[in-house]
């Protein structure tokens, strides 16, 4: 299954709303002014979500602007950033050797949510993986790809797409035998993985780009993580901040959210009602929602939103135990 998701945001010029795509069954279109014409991101089987975090960029015609518009257009496939340290590992989820793929390639920008979604997987799973880190302009990295969305996760020479099918499939090969709807808690943790989907992502950005500093503290991480070059960096870092920070309007009045923060924290209560007092979702160990949500949360969590998050709700003891048993991440470095 695909997740067909598509959000635009795009601005004829810094500081003036962009036009919002128009959304028919799978398809996305956007009628957008030339100086921003911008951005798409899809994941299956919604209409018109808030997953600003991999937006993608098309071919600008004023050949002027073009530039700065491809770098500002380029920079909204991340629309979220963070650290994505994790602490000392503990408890990571041993794999028999004999499921255990040989070699695995993320294709992934760095502040996705939904890369790093698939990262908490493999972090949590001790799989080794190498990163390539995908230009969000050029996209030359996966040129060779029908599919260009990120994260593409290669396993012993297949692709997989889509950050959701991805994690399914993964888990079908590192863990055969356990099927969905095999036991019944799949029931609550296919429950919480759309949840995550469906709820949690669309309030994330409103919250990241809620203000002028939060843009720019935001698009600080966003460049100097990302795969740019210097001219790229420097103009998305301040030109996109500004864009990104009214498209967060444009998404506050979509979801009808009247207050930022307010919906952040209330969207950690319930994750930690739903708990029901265990550790995790998954009861001893964390599970799939668990490790879908920890991965969402993990590129704003070092952010003045999450840092606010944790502060004012229940969900840091959560976070902290899922740092531990996620551990220290498994991606190999070059």
């Amino acid at each position: 299954m695909r997740r067909a998701i598509g959000i635009a945001a795009v601005y004829h010029a810094v500081g003036s709303v962009a036009a919002v795509p128009e959304v028919s069954g799978n398809h996305t279109r956007s009628h957008l002014p030339r100086i921003f014409h911008a951005a798409l991101f899809r994941n299956k089987s919604q209409n018109f979500s808030s997953r600003t975090h991999c937006l993608l960029s098309n071919k600008l015609a004023d050949q002027s602007a073009g530039a700065a518009a491809r770098v500002i257009a380029g920079t909204m496939l991340f629309s979220l950033a963070a650290t994505t340290l994790a602490e000392e590992a503990h408890a990571k989820e041993p794999v028999q050797a004999k499921f255990r793929p040989d070699k695995v390639i993320l294709y992934q920008y760095e502040a996705c949510p939904f890369c790093n979604k698939v990262k908490a997987v493999l972090d949590y799973y001790n799989i080794p993986y190498e990163v390539v880190e995908v230009n969000p302009i050029s996209k030359k990295e996966i040129k060779w790809s029908d599919y260009k969305k990120v994260p593409i996760l290669m396993v012993d020479g297949e692709q997989m797409v889509d950050s959701s099918v991805i994690i399914d499939k993964l888990a079908q090969k590192i863990r055969p035998g356990v099927s969905a709807g095999s036991v019944p808690e799949d029931d609550e943790e296919k429950k919480w993985r759309g949840w995550v989907d469906n709820h949690l992502v669309h309030i994330l950005s409103p919250n990241i780009y809620r203000s002028s500093s939060e843009a720019l503290e935001s698009f600080d991480y966003i460049t100097s993580h990302g795969n740019f070059s210097f001219t790229e960096r420097l103009t998305a870092k301040y030109a996109g901040a500004v864009a990104m920070y009214f498209v967060s309007k444009k998404l506050k009045k979509k979801y009808n959210i009247t207050d930022e923060r307010a919906a952040l924290y209330e969207a950690a209560e319930t994750w930690v009602d739903a708990l029901k007092g265990r550790d995790f979702l998954g009861g001893a160990k964390p599970n799939l929602a668990d490790l879908a949500v920890f991965g969402v949360l993990r590129p704003i969590r070092h952010l003045k939103s999450g840092r606010d998050m944790v502060e004012h709700t229940r969900i840091g003891d959560w976070y902290t135990r899922m740092e531990s048993a996620v551990g220290v991440p498994s991606r190999i470095q070059a």
